[in-house]
């Protein structure tokens, strides 16, 4: 009799699973083909002529003369933008410049100023006042010389007020400086340069990774604020690029060139409000943030600065040892 009703009750429940199984199956069904769709959206079709001067007649790069900065800076006028420069040295400033100029048949011009200093925005507002600015690239930033705890940093305290005015306070202002004017004619682009450091606590370099991570919060929140005003603010976190900070020479598939990250990653603007902004480094934010546990992602790379670390600090007393004995000689 219990054997009966025990069969009963499966018959009946037969139905109900075979329901849910197949709700189930169809709605993976669904959300892979609808990531797929969206990431040849974003991959492969990208976004098309968005960024243009329609957008407002000048573009400007803060970090404009190295690296990822000057590359935005070239596809932008290349994009025919005039541009806008800042950075801290006159003469790099000068001569990219001249380069986008000559090249690209573009309105340039240029503000010199350090942006590990807080009294430099009258000087920036005063630069940009008149100019009918369409996009902004907050780039300019500063990371550590090499691994370190964080109470052995050398110069400590001026690392900790330089680190917070480049990577932090430059963000903040520089958009107060442009946003007002792009919510008045409800279009812009601002694009916030962070780093894949923010998207988890990366040990020994704990500080940079900490300003790269309010970066990230500080675009997402913002875009919420003010996308129904027309305004896109697209934070970018990029893995490693071949530039002077990473000290990477040779590019790779997942080590891209400046040129090729960037444009890369014009392409997701209007796409993605967070974005790694190349194919590659897409894959590896998955990976670290959706598939591996963050205290292996966190463990992993305090084994990997470690080991930066211990070579750095070998490689140093060597020379302070070549360059004692040379004295020595002398």
């Amino acid at each position: 009799m219990n054997w009966m009703n025990a069969e009963e009750t499966l018959r009946r429940a037969e139905a109900p699973l075979f329901w849910v199984g197949a709700f189930t199956v169809a709605s993976l069904a669904l959300w892979l083909l609808y990531r797929l769709l969206s990431g040849f959206r974003i991959w492969v079709l990208g976004n098309g002529q968005l960024l243009s001067p329609k957008l407002g007649k000048w573009a400007v790069v803060t970090g404009a003369t190295d690296g990822i900065g000057k590359s935005y800076a070239e596809e932008l006028a290349r994009r025919g933008f005039a541009m806008m420069l800042i950075s801290r040295s006159q003469d790099k400033l000068d001569g990219v410049a001249r380069t986008l100029k000559e090249q690209f048949k573009v309105k340039t011009r240029t503000i010199a100023v350090d942006f590990g200093k807080t009294d430099i925005y009258n000087k920036i507002e005063a630069g940009l006042a008149g100019l009918e600015i369409g996009v902004l690239v907050n780039n300019v930033g500063v990371s550590y010389p090499y691994p370190e705890y964080y109470l052995q940093i050398p110069d400590l305290d001026d690392f900790i007020t330089n680190m917070i005015n480049v990577n932090i306070t430059s963000v903040c202002q520089m958009t107060r400086l442009v946003l007002p004017k792009m919510t008045a004619r409800s279009k812009g682009v601002i694009l916030n340069i962070s780093s894949a450091s923010g998207m988890y606590p990366v040990p020994l370099l704990t500080a940079y990774s900490s300003t790269k991570a309010f970066v990230d919060f500080f675009s997402r929140g913002l875009h919420e604020e003010y996308r129904r005003q027309g305004i896109i603010i697209q934070s970018v976190l990029p893995f490693f690029v071949v530039t002077k900070m990473t000290r990477i020479k040779k590019p790779t598939l997942d080590k891209p060139t400046p040129e090729r990250y960037v444009a890369a990653e014009l392409a997701t603007v209007g796409l993605q409000g967070q974005t790694n902004g190349y194919f590659p480094h897409a894959v590896m934010g998955w990976l670290t943030t959706k598939l591996v546990p963050m205290k292996l992602v966190i463990f992993f790379g305090a084994r990997m600065n470690r080991l930066q670390r211990t070579g750095y600090l070998q490689r140093k007393k060597l020379r302070e040892q070549r360059n004692g004995g040379m004295l020595k000689n002398d």
